[in-house]
Order: structure tokens, then sequence, then C-alpha cells
């Protein structure tokens, strides 16, 4: 699962881009990340310029 700290996100969309199921929505201030969608190959953790989405590990 990936989690989002909204406090530091610009909203700038490279997550979006990059994400390869279009699990990631971006509004006006807001990201939306779909995790039944997501297949957690955390590219957009990777690329994301701010450290803005992190890895929450599932027990």
């Amino acid at each position: 699962m990936i989690n989002i700290n909204e406090n530091l996100c610009d909203f700038c969309g490279t997550c979006v881009s990059v994400c390869p199921v279009d699990c990631i929505e971006l509004f006006e201030a807001k990201l939306k990340i779909n995790n039944e969608k997501c297949i957690a190959c955390n590219l957009c953790v990777d690329i994301c310029p701010l450290g803005v989405l992190e890895v929450e590990d599932e027990e």
C-alpha cells in the first residue's frame, strides 16, 4: 500500500505519469491512489521529487 503525505505534495503529476496501471488520480489539490488497482511496482515512490509517497508494509 502506498501512503501519501499531502502536506508535502506540490501536485506536479510526476507519479501519475509513470503509473503503468493508472491507479493514481490527481485533482486540483488532492492526490488519490486506488490501492486495489495498484500493483506495488513503486515507480511512483521512486520518481517523486519531494518524497511525498511511501510504501506501507502490509502485515
